[in-house]
């Protein structure tokens, strides 16, 4: 992967930014999505913002080695504090994160978000988080995707501002994603009914504390939420 060329999980992304976007990439890392979508003429301005030094490092070298300084400010900062009212940010990117991490930098700072009005994320896990969080601060999934990369199975969210109330399930598994059901999805959660099976077939042998009750009723649950869509 790199700045010309981005991973399939990475290009779906890409596919979601609108033409002429104002970007901020937060978790930037090489900042190789902001690169492509400025090759690509997507956009003409970005920002890629990075917490750690070594990855805020990795993304100036790269902006600098695609000659792309006008187009890209690369910036060392915690989450949303990457991006400033005066940008005029329109789309905001967080790719390879778990959902309740991204959930978090979203919610730090609600005001950074004001002009935006898109926001395009990836979990790598706990998607749901990220439901939660829409329909608790008035954003609506207008499309997801689900996909299969390297074994691994990742999600693809988009939010725009709007009202939306989500049923469990559809926290749960997604309201496009269960809608459309492919194969990425079917398989997906016929390994996490194996999984939970497991894991209560193995609580039932010891002692049933409350904790384990309450584990017992959870995975239960989710169970029978799934099946009711599988």
């Amino acid at each position: 992967m790199n700045a010309q060329k981005l991973s399939k999980r990475l290009e779906t992304v890409a596919d979601f930014v609108p033409q002429n976007a104002v970007v901020a990439d937060i978790g930037s890392d090489h900042a190789y999505l902001p690169c492509y979508l400025v090759h690509q003429g997507i956009v003409e301005k970005a920002i890629a913002g990075e917490v750690v030094n070594g990855p805020y490092q990795s993304a100036c070298n790269e902006v600098k080695h695609e000659q792309l300084q006008n187009n890209i400010e690369v910036r060392l900062a915690d989450g949303m504090e990457a991006v400033e009212p005066e940008d005029g940010v329109t789309a905001v990117t967080i790719a390879g994160m778990g959902g309740p991490l991204i959930a978090t930098i979203l919610n730090k700072d609600l005001a950074r978000l004001q002009t935006v009005q898109r926001l395009i994320l990836q979990p790598n896990i706990h998607a749901y988080a990220i439901r939660l969080w829409a329909q608790t601060n008035g954003w609506a999934i207008i499309a997801e995707e689900i996909l299969c990369e390297d074994e691994k199975i990742y999600e693809v969210l988009v939010l725009e501002r709007g009202q939306q109330k989500l049923s469990e399930t559809e926290l749960l598994l997604g309201p496009h994603l269960m809608a459309e059901k492919n194969e990425v999805f079917v398989n997906k959660w016929q390994g996490e009914i194996k999984q939970w099976e497991h894991i209560l077939a193995s609580i039932e042998k010891i002692e049933q504390t409350d904790a384990i009750i309450e584990k017992r009723k959870e995975l239960n649950g989710k169970l029978a939420l799934v099946r009711s869509v599988m």
